[in-house]
């Protein structure tokens, strides 16, 4: 008998990614079954070190510079993970194993990030925790960047909506979760670094061992060459254009997004005037946030799945976030940053549950899959680097009030980034 999933990639990679009726059958079902577990147990050590656990460590280490110091920390890491996504998946795409070519990185890549968290829970000094959080990126990143090849890999198209909702609601419930377990370990960060890898781990080897992926042992790879490496970082626009609109449209999309939310406290502080009382707001409008995004999510994946069209729901994503700019902007107030909260994260919600499956429409090779979306990844690490320094230089030229214009613009030219695709609807 014909394993349905295999059978509907086959279709899609000979050119025909017309939507189907699909039934959640057998190892799809298991597949999509434990794929949340699985994302809430990686996104909960995301959500709980780089928001509170570290930033609480270096507060610890030398409080007068915390802000400094932190900001060296996680630039250095964002700049080590930009550079192990696409890595990771290159290494996993070419890997020959009866395990398939996932899973001895979701199970070797959790255990060495466990062990370099428990390390970091020792650091002293703020050179001990670059190097430390540098290690914890690398290794984290060849868990994520093989996690997220699932679903080209194994997923067929016309439910990859409903598994793209499934990522994003696992992202966003272990981010929450987590920021909520940081909080918990506040007074004993050394437990927190043991305990939250160790989920992780055991969720991903419950994963591997009741959705196991087909031997790879027979796979035929490309001969390695310097060629092939630099490959790693780079998909032709040229030949493949409608990755390259794809992966424009995320960056300028992120690059706006964070921006704008990496200033989020200050912009409270000294734009919305709230002083000391700003950081009891965080939290507020971090449960807006997550009210908007689970709504949106819960029908936006499955519906571009029955509709079989994914571009205008990212494309109307887009722009419901450029617009949501304008609120804080004409209304510098605690509900006016609440109305612009809830409306972005009705964008971003719509987004992130249909992104994903457009972008794995139109990846460029099913024999490089982890490669590609490593690229891809970038359009979302790098935002998170250079959105600070894009923040900072608009502040100190324009104030507060201008990082929303620019946020307005660069989400709207990812909308714009979306239109040229032509294979995906």
């Amino acid at each position: 008998m014909t394993n349905p999933a295999i059978a509907a990639q086959a279709e899609l990679l000979a050119g025909d990614a017309r939507p189907r009726r699909q039934k959640l059958t057998g190892p799809i079902r298991r597949l999509v079954g434990f794929i949340l577990p699985v994302y809430v147990g990686v996104y909960l050590v995301i959500g709980a070190v780089p928001s509170l656990l570290l930033p609480l460590q270096v507060q610890g280490i030398d409080e007068t510079h915390k802000a400094a110091n932190l900001a060296i920390i996680t630039g250095v890491g964002a700049f080590v993970a930009m550079i192990a996504s696409p890595i990771a998946g290159l290494v996993s795409d070419r890997t020959r194993s009866r395990f398939g070519r996932r899973t001895p990185y979701l199970v070797f890549g959790s255990l060495a990030t466990g062990l370099a968290l428990i390390g970091m829970g020792f650091a002293n000094g703020v050179v001990q925790l670059v190097i430390a959080w540098s290690i914890v990126q690398l290794t984290l990143n060849f868990v994520i960047s093989p996690l997220t090849a699932l679903m080209p890999d194994r997923v067929p198209s016309p439910v990859r909506g409903l598994f793209s909702t499934l990522l994003g609601l696992g992202t966003m419930v272990g981010i929450i979760a987590g920021q909520v377990a940081g909080a918990a370990f506040a007074k004993n960060i050394q437990a927190g670094y043991f305990i939250l890898p160790g989920v992780m781990l055991v969720v991903i080897t419950l994963f591997v061992i009741l959705c196991p992926d087909k031997s790879s042992r027979d796979q035929v790879n490309e001969p390695f060459s310097l060629g092939v490496f630099l490959r790693t970082f780079w998909v032709s626009p040229r030949k493949h254009p409608d990755f390259f609109w794809g992966f424009l449209g995320r960056l300028l999309l992120f690059t706006g997004y964070f921006a704008v939310s990496g200033y989020q406290l200050y912009v409270l502080q000294d734009y919305i005037h709230l002083g000391s009382k700003a950081a009891g707001v965080v939290p507020l409008l971090g449960v807006v946030n997550l009210v908007g995004v689970v709504v949106t999510m819960s029908f936006s994946g499955p519906l571009s799945d029955k509709l079989g069209r994914r571009k205008i729901f990212v494309i109307v994503a887009s722009c419901v976030m450029g617009a949501a700019m304008l609120i804080p902007l004409f209304s510098p107030t605690l509900i006016g940053m609440i109305a612009f909260t809830l409306l972005v994260s009705f964008g971003f919600g719509t987004y992130m549950s249909v992104d994903g499956a457009l972008m794995s429409d139109v990846l460029p090779s099913a024999d490089s899959y982890a490669k590609d979306l490593g690229v891809l990844n970038i359009a979302a690490t790098l935002p998170q680097t250079i959105g600070p320094f894009v923040s900072g230089a608009v502040v100190v030229v324009a104030g507060y009030a201008a990082l929303f214009p620019v946020g307005l613009v660069l989400a709207v030219l990812g909308a714009l980034a979306i239109f040229p695709i032509k294979s995906v609807r």
